[in-house]
């Protein structure tokens, strides 16, 4: 199933792929589908290749009019082509398997009516499974679809759909889709969408004059709660932004956005046909932080649609030029387009953290990463490629310039429109548009991996006055790496009301360990001086001790949420980094967490809040502290505004924290719609929420379960009730769902990563003790007969990161010792969970 960089480029090296026509029949039962392929190729006169198929049966296999035998050239997974032309047609004719793993052609039957749903998900090697296919990404071409497949659905592809004809004599037969080519693309963003899928249509002017046709589809059963009007408002402000901005219209004939179920990321830019997790199609009341990263997730994808699908990376060493670019680019045209204006703050708190610990895991890597094969691409969607790639071009734009660096955007698209390219592409022309030489700041941004702390070192006189101040930066030893950094340093003072603005602003250039700042000399010492104001660069911060002692004292009072944030964001690298107790930041988010205004700090500030009561205070004070923190929760959310986002996010969290019998009882009592906050509605997503932590606190079992499943018998629901029953905190409760999770492999992937969730949730956790051993002697099986995706859910998803112990190291170091060398991605995910408990050992020995 691998496929390494030397076989692509010697591939690419060989052909010209032209065009595949693709036949689907998806009438022909519940397991399997029939695929029949057409490739046209041009190829180095009598050399040999292979094509990619991952086949059930092999029916035929016929090149330039000569039939293969498939027993000769197939495995099931390649199709070896021996002696090609210079121009050749090869004709592929296969059962393939649907799957419920979210890979390929996905199939899901809705229990409320029986109805079928099929969906592909391509990225990075899946195209594969659904037809016969060149799959690398330089190997572009067009895609022709014909499907047939039951009269009463829908059929959605990249191209517009067509009018079906019948496929039959009589219904039975279904009808048949016949698509238009599309223009040349890389297979893995092509897509089907099948089923009885209902719609919404709209449409928008392109900048070219165009009409481009729009479209939001969802399942029967949920169309109700689709807010199409929303979608569509932002994905007009997103056309517009980027058109400008890129100075390309939009390339394809229209864009279709499809709500699709058991989704595993939060969507996939398939050109004009993006498929996006249905969990974004809201049947009950969400934060206001969900909306946002909804509106995130859409600006994102579209923003694909230039980068990633009219222009794609050659190999995906460089698949930050598409993440990392479209990461960047949303969160702009949120914050310049949009509503949400505040959606660099969001991004400081939600994305940069995410990439601060994705960099200082043992596994961290530069954001041009090597990449050999399939297997290390496939784990390399992290907070690098993601987050720290759209970090440093935010910081490439303070250097640069925004409008030369747009500028230089502009220049790429056009030079590149519909070809692959590597960086020296983009390189190229972002030097040219801004006149700087980008090759050193590439080798120290995007070819060196590790992150850099900031701190400031400053004196002051008898009067208070400012001496001397300077910028220290450190990098660790295993990355020494230190890199230039444009940044502002703020000064922040309180105003006549109390509120801390900022009073003075000096931008600078940082490099070296040590870089002087004489503007700043003769200034007052404010309350509270903040690097990288702005949040302009890429490094942790620290504060000075006077800076400290007013951010614990008055982080509420800042007017302007991104410096609160920033000012958060280094009180939790603190407490990550074992620096400051973590009891003491417990103590800093309860004190503050109230006056927060910003759904996305407030719904980050919580997650950190458990991660701290987790992992990081002593395990002897976890149980004293973690029933104070519901405690104060409870308090937060009887004392929030009626009907506020901050009174649904408390009040979740205090179902997730609960655990005294006064507490247990409260949340019984709001389950039975008693003692509810008032104007806090208990909808059907919040009643499982408050079911499960009755459940983790053994109040519930598994009648209470069975009982809501009946009132919500809906995919959602069932999905609920299977994590429930994992959080069962009984040991055959347990035994149940590890047999179902590890020794089984029939479970969907959304139930899968829901019993996962709730095998986890416990208060005990020495429930989790005897599965410690059994994790390390099943998971070298799981790895190598399920799945990638289903694989690394469940590695990375059992590891026992709640046991921080060194019980738990020695029983992984034990693991590593022993597994073949060639595991590389498996070591990786493994190595990255024991990263963790480390990291929880060195913060709970400084807590106390």
């Amino acid at each position: 199933m691998n496929l390494t960089r030397d076989e692509a480029r010697a591939r690419a090296d060989l052909l010209t792929v032209h065009s595949y026509d693709i036949t689907l029949d998806l009438t022909r039962g519940d397991r399997l589908f029939r695929s029949t392929t057409v490739i046209r190729f041009d190829a180095e006169q009598g050399a040999s290749t292979f094509i990619d198929a991952v086949t059930q049966t092999l029916h035929r296999v016929e090149l330039n009019g000569v039939v293969l035998e498939p027993d000769d050239v197939s495995d099931g997974v390649r199709i070896q082509l021996p002696t090609l032309a210079a121009t050749n047609t090869l004709v592929v004719d296969a059962d393939m398997p649907y799957m419920n793993t979210g890979e390929g052609l996905h199939r899901f039957v809705d229990p409320v009516d029986d109805e079928v749903y099929l969906y592909t998900q391509f990225e990075v090697p899946d195209s594969r499974r659904v037809f016969a296919v060149f799959e690398q990404p330089d190997l572009k071409a067009t895609f022709r679809f014909s499907v047939t497949a039951p009269s009463h659905w829908d059929v959605i592809s990249n191209s517009a759909t067509p009018d079906p004809v019948p496929a039959g004599p009589d219904a039975a037969a279904g009808s048949t889709w016949s698509f238009a080519p599309t223009p040349v693309i890389s297979s893995y963003v092509t897509a089907l969408v099948a089923g009885p899928y209902q719609s919404v249509r709209s449409e928008l002017t392109s900048s070219s004059g165009r009409t481009i046709p729009l479209g939001v589809f969802a399942r029967k059963s949920l169309m109700q709660y689709l807010d199409a009007e929303n979608i569509f408002e932002l994905t007009r402000q997103g056309f517009a932004f980027y058109e400008e901005q890129f100075g390309t219209p939009y390339p394809f004939e229209k864009y279709d956005q499809l709500f699709v179920p058991e989704f595993n990321a939060g969507a996939m830019e398939n050109a004009g046909a993006v498929t996006l997790v249905e969990t974004y199609v809201f049947r009950s009341r969400v934060p206001d932080a969900t909306v946002e990263r909804r509106a995130i997730t859409i600006l994102h994808e579209l923003a694909h649609m230039w980068f990633g699908d009219l222009v794609t990376m050659r190999w995906w060493n460089d698949l930050w030029l598409n993440e990392s670019f479209a990461e960047y680019m949303s969160t702009l045209a949120a914050a310049e387009a949009t509503e949400f204006e505040q959606a660099w703050t969001t991004f400081t708190m939600l994305e940069k953290g995410w990439a601060y610990r994705q960099d200082q895991l043992p596994s961290t890597h530069p954001i041009v990463a090597r990449i050999d094969d399939l297997e290390d691409v496939q784990v390399n969607f992290d907070g690098i490629t993601y987050a720290k790639g759209a970090s440093v071009l935010k910081q490439l734009v303070a250097w640069v310039g925004q409008e030369e660096f747009m500028a230089g955007v502009r220049r790429y698209f056009a030079e590149h429109a519909g070809k692959n390219t590597e960086l020296v592409d983009l390189l190229t022309e972002l030097e040219a548009a801004s006149g700087r030489d980008l090759k050193a700041w590439s080798a120290l941004w995007l070819e060196t991996a590790g992150v850099n702390t900031l701190r400031p070192d400053l004196t002051t006189d008898d009067d208070g006055r400012i001496t001397s101040f300077a910028i220290l930066q450190g990098a660790v030893e295993a990355f020494p790496t230190l890199r230039p950094h444009r940044l502002a340093v703020g000064l922040y003072d309180h105003d006549d009301g109390g509120a801390l603005v900022r009073v003075h602003r000096v931008e600078l250039d940082v490099d070296g360990e040590r870089t002087d700042v004489p503007e700043l000399i003769g200034r007052q010492q404010p309350a509270l001086v903040l690097l990288n104001d702005d949040d302009l660069t890429y490094a942790k911060i620290r504060l000075d001790p006077a800076s400290l002692r007013t951010s614990v004292q008055h982080v509420r009072d800042f007017r302007d949420s991104l410096p609160r944030t920033l000012v958060l964001a280094s009180a939790w690298d603190a407490t990550r980094d074992g620096e400051s107790p973590a009891r003491e930041y417990l103590e800093l988010v309860l004190r503050n967490i109230g006056a927060e205004s910003d759904s996305s700090v407030v719904l980050v500030l919580l997650r950190q809040l458990a991660s701290a009561l987790a992992f990081y205070v002593r395990p002897q004070d976890r149980g004293a502290l973690g029933d104070a923190a519901a405690d104060s929760l409870l308090e937060l959310a009887l004392a929030a505004p009626a009907g506020s986002d901050a009174q649904l996010q408390f009040t979740k969290a205090f179902a997730d924290h609960a655990r005294t019998e006064g507490q247990l009882d409260t949340l019984e009592a709001m389950l039975n719609g008693e003692r509810v906050p008032a104007g806090l509605t208990i909808d059907q997503d919040l009643r499982w929420e408050l079911l499960t932590g009755l459940v983790v606190g053994g109040r519930f079992t598994e009648s209470e379960i069975a009982a809501e499943l009946v009132q919500d018998s809906t995919a959602t629901g069932q999905l609920a009730a299977a994590g429930a029953r994992a959080a069962v905190p009984m040991a055959e409760a347990k035994e149940a769902a590890w047999s179902a999770l590890v020794d089984s492999a029939d479970l969907p992937n959304a139930v899968q990563r829901s019993m996962i969730a709730g095998f986890t949730r416990v208060h005990d956790r020495s429930l989790l003790t005897p599965f410690v051993e059994r994790y390390f002697t099943s998971i070298e099986g799981v790895w190598s007969s399920r799945t990638h995706e289903i694989a690394q859910q469940i590695v990375v998803g059992l590891y026992p990161s709640l046991l921080t112990e060194q019980a738990t190291l020695d029983a992984t170091d034990a693991f590593l010792a022993g597994l073949d060398p060639e595991s590389s991605s498996l070591r990786r995910l493994v190595l990255e969970s024991r990263d963790g408990v480390e990291r929880a050992l060195r913060a709970q020995a400084v807590d106390g």
